[in-house]
């Protein structure tokens, strides 16, 4: 077990000693790993999902926060990330991460819920909302993925996500922030246990055939909607928020957040747990 992994453990065996439940659910028979905490707060739970390469403990610094202003906090480990392992078939394509998605937040949700997803995450929720209203109440979309792109920058993204030595995992690493925290740069070498993976080798295999979010689907959304673009996005092309911004419905919020990068969960917390609270307080959740 290497420094990051033992790190993750130490993490789970933090949370669980405040209270935090770490639990499986099985899912279209996938072993899914999944945090919940029992908030305290009157608004509906929220759930939070991870993007490529990403786990629930990402979301870790959110979870007592939020828990304050929500009744309950899900967050998910999709197959073949975080605790959740592969089943014996292999390495799930981005259709049957959707589907696991759907079906949890049918078991464990009990009620629409404020879903929150980062990078590849914000595509997916996006499509939740889509397939799966019955379980959104509102979406926050932090950094997502799904916008068009030119190919040669989808080519970029694509390049910086496939790391195979040291060297290009501390890059990723670099990109993923405004200004990396001590604690992750010195794991930064070691990321490649999280990003050389068959999952996402996988799914970085299938990026290039997936279509963008359609302008259609994105103008259809009618929960409240609130996107967050790091100020220092670095690994996704800036001219996605734009995307975004041109066909998103008029009532969703767009927002550039200052002194951030890709990973608001992880290097901004609690400004991250604030304007979520705001954002529910603004939409009477």
């Amino acid at each position: 077990m290497d420094l990051l992994q033992l790190a993750q453990q130490g993490l789970r065996r933090a949370l669980m000693a405040r209270g935090v439940g770490s639990r499986w659910n099985t899912v279209l028979g996938q072993r899914v790993h999944h945090y919940e905490v029992e908030g305290t707060g009157r608004g509906p739970p929220v759930l939070l999902v991870h993007g490529l390469g990403g786990s629930a403990n990402g979301f870790a610094q959110t979870f007592f926060g939020l828990a304050r202003r929500f009744r309950r906090v899900h967050a998910v480990d999709l197959p073949g990330h975080g605790l959740s392992p592969l089943d014996s078939g292999g390495p799930v394509q981005l259709r049957g991460h959707l589907e696991v998605l759907r079906v949890y937040c049918a078991q464990a949700l009990r009620e629409p819920a404020l879903v929150v997803g980062n990078s590849l995450g914000g595509a997916m929720v996006v499509q939740l909302a889509t397939e799966g209203a019955e379980h959104v109440r509102a979406l926050a979309l932090l950094s997502p993925a799904g916008a068009k792109v030119a190919d040669t920058r989808l080519q970029e993204t694509l390049d910086a996500l496939t790391v195979r030595t040291t060297a290009q995992a501390r890059a990723v690493t670099d990109r993923l922030f405004h200004r990396v925290p001590w604690t992750v740069r010195l794991v930064a070498g070691q990321m490649r246990s999280i990003y050389d993976t068959p999952s996402v080798r996988a799914l970085l295999a299938e990026a290039p055939t997936l279509p963008p979010l359609a302008p259609e689907v994105l103008a259809a959304l009618r929960v409240p909607v609130l996107l967050l673009w790091g100020a220092s996005e670095k690994l996704l092309p800036y001219e996605g928020v734009d995307y975004f911004r041109a066909h998103l419905p008029p009532h969703a919020r767009v927002e550039v957040f200052p002194e951030c990068g890709h990973v608001p969960q992880v290097e901004a917390p609690e400004a991250l747990v604030a304007r979520l609270c705001r954002f529910a307080d603004e939409e009477g959740l």
